[in-house]
């Protein structure tokens, strides 16, 4: 049968006129680190299957991760798991119903990106 209000019904709230909230760019930036992770996988995977293959390969892959390219792309990993790691801690909190009132969860998500950006600093620092 034909929805004969179909018409009528308001729309859904649209990007152009909702405002993004801190809690939810995190999530979103918890997803996107997430399937950034599975490159950086790939990545290290090639680099050990070169390493066992042949020494020219293994100079190709080596080449390409400890060039400018290659570092930028290994430092953003480095800062995406810890991002990553925070934000699933930030989850076990809510999970036992801690932390969900809005001013809290808000303070959470700036320590996720706050604790992820200086751990990433001293990784880099310490190793």
């Amino acid at each position: 049968m034909a929805d004969v209000n179909r018409g009528n019904r308001p729309l859904s709230p649209h990007l152009t006129i909702y405002r993004p909230q801190l809690t939810s760019m995190t999530s979103i930036l918890t997803r996107i680190t997430g399937n950034a992770l599975l490159v950086t996988t790939f990545l290290i995977t090639w680099w050990f299957i070169a390493a066992a293959t042949s020494p020219e390969a293994f100079a190709t892959a080596d080449g390409f991760l400890t060039s400018w390219f290659g570092d930028l792309v290994m430092t953003l990993s480095l800062w995406g798991l810890w991002y990553h790691t925070l934000a699933g801690v930030r989850h076990l909190i809510w999970d036992n119903g801690i932390g969900l009132e809005i001013h809290t969860a808000e303070k959470l998500g700036w320590a996720v990106i706050g604790g992820s950006v200086v751990l990433t600093i001293l990784t880099i620092i310490i190793i």
